[in-house]
């Protein structure tokens, strides 16, 4: 995945990710053990489940980039129920444990991010295996634009900023997403 962008500072991206990352480190000091194992927003999760969930995010960013660097396939998760089985194993842990796990995985995510080169930062995965879509994405609320699959005459795919990475990522159907073309959607490759 390529970004149309030339305004694209790795530096002040990496900032953001830093201050997001400190205001999540200061909110989740502050649990207690009663505090994680409260339900969260999301049905059926704990705030233990949040906190593990975003520890393995990082994770997986980690592997996208990792992945991006070197152009060695290292997909999130081995599967989707790997993925279910290590936050429903990482939420039933205690606040303290909880929060070095998440510096740790931030910390891995931030020293995988430095590795990239400066070039490279703006990119998620190259995808290599042949079988991604070739598509434009276009982010109507903010106006960005990605090329997937290297075609600058792919198809359109026009949606929020929010709702075409979660497409991407096949966490939404993509319902919400506009195409220019009347073959429809493509379906993304899995990244697990």
């Amino acid at each position: 995945m390529t970004t149309d962008r030339t305004d694209f500072d790795p530096a002040a991206a990496l900032a953001r990710i830093a201050a997001a990352t400190g205001q999540l480190l200061g909110t989740a000091a502050k649990f207690t053990d009663a505090d994680v194992r409260a339900p969260s927003l999301l049905p059926d999760w704990s705030r233990g489940h949040v906190l593990t969930h975003l520890a393995r995010n990082a994770d997986c960013g980690r592997h996208l980039l990792t992945w991006a660097r070197t152009g060695t396939e290292t997909p999130e998760y081995p599967s989707l129920a790997a993925r279910a089985e290590q936050i429903e194993s990482g939420a039933g842990r205690g606040a303290a444990e909880l929060l070095v796990d998440l510096r740790d995985s931030a910390a891995a995510f931030e020293a995988e991010y430095r590795r990239m080169p400066p070039e490279g930062r703006h990119r998620t995965v190259r995808w290599t295996r042949g079988h991604a879509p070739a598509v434009r994405l276009h982010a109507t609320d903010t106006g960005t634009g990605h090329v997937i699959g290297g075609d600058p005459s792919a198809l359109v795919v026009r949606g929020s900023q929010g709702s075409l990475p979660a497409w991407l990522m096949g966490r939404s159907p993509g319902t919400d997403l506009v195409v220019d073309d009347a073959r429809g959607l493509p379906r993304p490759p899995s990244l697990y």
